[in-house]
């Protein structure tokens, strides 16, 4: 049971579980857009999202405490570097097209995670309101906007459009129970939804977003089935937004909430 436990928490702790939420929002973005399958983009972006999620996630505990390291932390930096040799030997492999696209949602992810605001002290975390865009705006453009680009060098269609807004707000509703799980152990100066408008309110907000996720399903999307999946999903979403708490449970949030686009996709991919 320890071993099984121990594992989860790698599986998690390193991001591998964020990676597979990542992709499975890719291949929903090729079934709604009936892309190809693209073998190199998508391991591309499955192992440069655990890099760039580990990157931001330990790279102040690895710049300031490297040598007293846990042997977890130390383990997850090896695996860190091995996904970034991939995404390398992947990334080697894309259009120059589709590696600047990637190189500017890149950028973001790091100017995210380093200081280089008010002498070197924030980063575009630390501003009010701003990591819920710059997070929602990456994935939505990563998962929607460079499959598509990838695939037909070209985004001047109004689906692409709607599918990215649509993804953008998702990804904002997905953020927010991690939002307020974190309220209580964020910095004050670290003005997350839920710390500025409170939980009740925060709640309500993303019940409207999902209602605008919603009309956008129903104008991009032509069949009955796939619409009718997403309308469940979209309330199994919102039960666990409205059942987010500042006390939730360990994996509630980061096990659970990620895991809900890779059933959407399992389900999508059965129906299909």
């Amino acid at each position: 049971m320890t071993f099984l436990k121990n594992l989860l928490n790698f599986y998690i702790n390193s991001s591998i579980h964020v990676a597979l939420a990542a992709y499975a929002f890719v291949k929903i973005t090729e079934l709604y857009y009936d892309l190809e399958y693209n073998e190199t983009l998508n391991y591309f972006i499955f192992f440069a999202t655990i890099t760039g999620y580990n990157f931001v996630k330990y790279f102040g505990i690895a710049k300031f405490h490297h040598r007293s390291l846990t042997k977890d932390l130390k383990i997850i930096q090896i695996f860190s570097f091995l996904c970034f040799l991939l995404m390398c030997f992947y990334g080697f492999q894309l259009s120059i097209k589709t590696l600047f696209l990637l190189a500017g949602f890149g950028l973001l992810t790091v100017l995210y995670a380093i200081p280089f605001l008010s002498g070197f002290q924030k980063n575009l975390r630390n501003i009010s309101y701003l990591k819920i865009i710059v997070v929602a705006f990456v994935w939505a453009g990563v998962t929607v906007v460079v499959p598509v680009f990838d695939a037909h060098d070209i985004l001047d269609d109004q689906k692409i459009t709607l599918l990215f807004l649509q993804r953008f707000l998702l990804i904002s509703v997905l953020i927010l129970p991690f939002d307020i799980r974190d309220i209580q152990y964020d910095a004050i100066s670290l003005q997350t939804i839920p710390k500025k408008i409170g939980i009740p309110n925060t709640k309500k907000l993303g019940f409207v977003l999902l209602l605008l996720v919603l009309t956008i399903e129903f104008l991009i999307s032509s069949q009955t089935l796939t619409k009718n999946i997403f309308l469940g999903f979209s309330l199994v979403v919102l039960m666990f937004l409205m059942r987010a708490d500042k006390k939730q449970s360990k994996y509630y949030s980061s096990f659970w909430v990620e895991a809900l686009p890779i059933f959407w996709w399992i389900i999508l991919t059965s129906t299909n």
